[in-house]
Protein backbone atom coordinates (compact mmCIF):
# COMPACT_ATOMS: atom_id res chain seq x y z
CA UNK A 1 0.00 0.00 0.00
CA UNK A 2 1.41 3.15 -0.83
CA UNK A 3 2.29 5.16 2.54
CA UNK A 4 0.57 8.51 0.47
CA UNK A 5 -2.98 6.63 0.32
CA UNK A 6 -5.76 7.84 2.78
CA UNK A 7 -6.51 5.11 5.25
CA UNK A 8 -10.40 5.28 5.45
CA UNK A 9 -11.49 3.62 9.04
CA UNK A 10 -14.87 1.38 8.89
CA UNK A 11 -17.72 3.22 10.00
CA UNK A 12 -19.13 2.37 13.14
CA UNK A 13 -22.40 1.58 13.61
CA UNK A 14 -24.87 0.90 16.45
CA UNK A 15 -28.22 -0.99 17.26
CA UNK A 16 -30.83 0.86 18.11
CA UNK A 17 -30.71 -1.10 21.89
CA UNK A 18 -27.68 0.33 22.01
CA UNK A 19 -28.58 3.89 21.21
CA UNK A 20 -30.98 3.66 24.27
CA UNK A 21 -28.34 1.72 26.67
CA UNK A 22 -28.18 3.75 30.17
CA UNK A 23 -24.75 3.01 30.82
CA UNK A 24 -25.56 4.19 34.40
CA UNK A 25 -27.18 0.76 34.36
CA UNK A 26 -23.91 -1.33 33.90
CA UNK A 27 -22.17 0.12 37.16
CA UNK A 28 -21.52 -2.01 39.55
CA UNK A 29 -23.27 -1.09 42.91
CA UNK A 30 -20.81 -0.74 45.91
CA UNK A 31 -21.83 -1.19 48.90
CA UNK A 32 -20.98 1.55 52.25
CA UNK A 33 -23.16 4.10 51.52
CA UNK A 34 -26.29 3.39 53.41
CA UNK A 35 -27.94 0.60 55.64
CA UNK A 36 -30.91 0.26 52.32
CA UNK A 37 -28.34 0.50 49.72
CA UNK A 38 -25.89 -2.71 51.64
CA UNK A 39 -29.17 -4.25 51.79
CA UNK A 40 -30.38 -3.86 48.36
CA UNK A 41 -27.13 -5.28 47.36
CA UNK A 42 -27.06 -8.27 49.37
CA UNK A 43 -30.23 -9.27 49.23
CA UNK A 44 -29.82 -9.25 44.93
CA UNK A 45 -26.54 -10.59 45.23
CA UNK A 46 -28.06 -13.35 47.14
CA UNK A 47 -31.30 -13.63 44.76
CA UNK A 48 -29.38 -14.04 41.72
CA UNK A 49 -26.32 -15.99 43.57
CA UNK A 50 -23.83 -13.05 42.06
CA UNK A 51 -20.71 -11.64 44.15
CA UNK A 52 -20.77 -8.42 41.91
CA UNK A 53 -24.45 -6.53 41.53
CA UNK A 54 -24.70 -4.15 39.12
CA UNK A 55 -27.80 -0.98 39.42
CA UNK A 56 -29.41 -3.06 36.18
CA UNK A 57 -29.80 -5.93 38.33
CA UNK A 58 -31.37 -4.09 41.38
CA UNK A 59 -33.50 -2.37 38.82
CA UNK A 60 -34.67 -5.79 37.59
CA UNK A 61 -35.34 -7.69 40.93
CA UNK A 62 -36.72 -4.70 42.66
CA UNK A 63 -39.40 -4.54 39.26
CA UNK A 64 -40.33 -8.48 39.95
CA UNK A 65 -40.18 -8.30 43.77
CA UNK A 66 -41.82 -4.73 44.44
CA UNK A 67 -43.77 -3.81 41.28
CA UNK A 68 -45.90 -0.85 43.04
CA UNK A 69 -43.01 0.74 43.99
CA UNK A 70 -40.83 0.87 40.58
CA UNK A 71 -44.32 1.28 38.67
CA UNK A 72 -44.66 4.76 40.97
CA UNK A 73 -41.43 6.16 40.46
CA UNK A 74 -41.90 5.26 36.39
CA UNK A 75 -44.88 7.16 36.28
CA UNK A 76 -43.33 10.11 37.93
CA UNK A 77 -40.51 10.50 36.13
CA UNK A 78 -42.98 9.78 32.82
CA UNK A 79 -44.93 12.68 34.09
CA UNK A 80 -42.17 14.97 34.76
CA UNK A 81 -40.62 13.99 31.04
CA UNK A 82 -43.80 14.65 29.46
CA UNK A 83 -44.62 18.30 31.78
CA UNK A 84 -40.97 19.71 30.81
CA UNK A 85 -41.68 18.84 26.74
CA UNK A 86 -45.13 20.79 26.91
CA UNK A 87 -43.06 23.39 28.64
CA UNK A 88 -40.55 23.39 26.09
CA UNK A 89 -42.86 23.59 23.54
CA UNK A 90 -44.71 26.42 24.58
CA UNK A 91 -41.75 28.56 25.51
CA UNK A 92 -41.08 27.77 21.59
CA UNK A 93 -44.13 28.92 20.28
CA UNK A 94 -44.01 31.86 22.99
CA UNK A 95 -40.12 32.81 21.52
CA UNK A 96 -41.33 32.61 17.85
CA UNK A 97 -44.36 34.29 17.93
CA UNK A 98 -42.53 37.48 19.35
CA UNK A 99 -40.14 37.20 17.10
CA UNK A 100 -42.32 37.65 13.96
Amino acid sequence: MNKGALIMSEEKTITEFQAHENPMLAMAAEKGDSEMKDYLVDFVGTKLEKEEVTVNMIAEVMAAEFPEFVFAFAEENFLRGYQLGLDDAYKTIERDGKSE
